[in-house]
């Protein structure tokens, strides 16, 4: 079987003030490998349901500094079944390398088939998921609930890793809850059949986004293992969270989500901030209407506008927020339901300006929200 990932990887320890500062360490550190893709960044755009789409891919590569981008989930089922929204999830372009495709179930013989199938199309890394919470997901047996199937998830990761040549990596969290913090024995089982790499988001399932990270039982999962990186993921929304995660868990990477649709520079500032010890401010108001306005062209060019408009509801809310556009203004975009009404909607918020801080300058922190409740309801 393939065996990615043959160095072994100095883990970071725990810093105290006279040790060097992490940016030595990562500066010591070799470049980041999953098998034999070579990734430019140690700074990944994480996996996330309705966000994570091609547009929002090309945005963030723009912008510089992503070492690995990663789809949305997608049903290994409905690739095989070639469903047409499926296969609108795994869409890529030249400039979106190196490009992965995260896939969910609980079927070894599908998820085999589905690895083949994205191997064949030319995808650069598989991810299999075994974190999200969202009970769809896990009732089918996929998702985080893989996390309370030992023996059988070890031989679907088999499974897959043996069935294709590219690398193939796994995103899980910590444990399906406080009893079962099963993410060290599976990361180190995972080594052994051959995944790449591990990613860690330091809550359990039955956390969901509550509560904080917990950046100690990351760490037990770099100390599992003893070639492959394991990507630290889980509230970084700034320089100085990632600085804290590599700190304190020792991780050879991150990974951001919802903190990369607040602020799309966020890779572009760790790269900086590796470098040189300083980064660049996020965009500006101005700055943020320019993205928003490319990211919905790319959306129109993959959607076509009726599409466009609908599906890009989401995002935009995230924009307008970190913009601080009014909610009338926000509310009058949501609404929109033709080009020349979204035209006009972006026109009286060019107008208008921010409600809070400078139209040219910094804008306050967007308070990034997540899922509440309990899992079930989601």
């Amino acid at each position: 079987m393939p065996f990615y990932g043959l160095r072994t990887l100095p883990h970071m320890p725990v810093l105290s003030e006279s040790s060097p500062t992490v940016r030595d360490r990562l500066l010591s550190l070799p470049p980041l490998l999953y098998g034999g893709l070579k990734l430019e960044s140690r700074y990944l755009l994480s996996p996330l349901a309705g966000y994570t789409n091609l547009p929002f891919r090309r945005i963030v590569r723009e912008l510089g500094g992503v070492g690995l981008a990663t789809t949305d989930l997608v049903n290994a089922r409905g690739l095989l079944d070639r469903s047409p929204k499926t296969l609108q999830l795994i869409e890529t372009c030249l400039a979106d390398r190196p490009f992965a495709v995260q896939i969910f179930g609980g079927d070894p013989v599908i998820m085999r088939d589905a690895a083949q199938l994205l191997e064949a199309r030319g995808v650069d890394s598989i991810d299999i998921n075994m974190g999200c919470p969202v009970s769809r997901i896990t009732k089918v047996g996929a998702g985080a609930s893989l996390m309370c199937q030992a023996d059988r998830t070890i031989d679907l990761a088999r499974a897959v890793v043996e069935s294709v040549k590219i690398p193939v990596t796994v995103k899980m969290r910590l444990g399906w809850d406080s009893t079962q913090l099963t993410a060290p024995a599976f990361a180190r089982e995972f080594e052994q059949v051959g995944v790449a790499a591990v990613a860690i988001h330091g809550r359990t399932r039955e956390q969901g986004f509550s509560g904080v990270v917990d950046r100690t039982g990351i760490r037990k999962v770099v100390e599992a293992v003893e070639r492959i990186p394991i990507i630290g993921n889980g509230d970084i929304r700034t320089v100085e969270e990632g600085e804290r995660m590599f700190a304190e868990t020792g991780c050879h990477a991150i990974s951001m989500g919802r903190g990369a649709l607040a602020n799309p520079w966020l890779f572009r500032q760790f790269v900086e901030w590796e470098a040189t010890g300083e980064y660049s401010p996020a965009g500006t108001f101005d700055d943020r209407l320019v993205l928003l306005k490319r990211q919905f062209e790319y959306a129109v060019e993959q959607r076509g506008i009726e599409r466009a408009i609908t599906s890009f509801r989401k995002m935009a809310h995230w924009y307008l927020k970190a913009m601080c556009v009014s909610a009338s203004l926000r509310n009058q975009l949501q609404e929109a339901r033709t080009r020349l009404e979204f035209d006009t909607a972006l026109d009286d918020i060019a107008s208008q300006g921010p409600t809070r801080g400078s139209r040219s300058g910094l804008l306050p922190s967007l308070h990034i929200s997540v899922p509440a409740g309990p899992n079930a309801n989601w």
